[in-house]
């Protein structure tokens, strides 16, 4: 698993346990559909950290608390 997976896997993990759409994440973090969608479906290789605080934010989590998963506990680093 990469970073980028990490994080589309996450989002839909959190969507799960907060019984949200990705519509319904994305109103209630203040952000464009657009901009949920094109991360978790791979439009968006690269997302931004503003944007997953800004998740975070919605769902009343710390970005600690976001990235704080086996998932991305076990990445291995990127750049060898």
């Amino acid at each position: 698993m990469n970073t980028v997976d990490a994080i589309k896997s996450r989002i839909l993990q959190l969507c799960g346990q907060n019984d949200l759409t990705i519509n319904g994440l994305a109103d209630l973090c203040g952000i464009p559909p657009s901009s949920v969608k094109n991360i978790l479906y791979g439009k968006s290789m690269n997302p931004k950290i503003a944007t997953i605080k800004m998740i975070c934010d919605g769902l009343g989590i710390t970005l600690s608390q976001f990235f704080d998963t086996p998932e991305f506990n076990s990445l291995e680093q990127d750049i060898q």
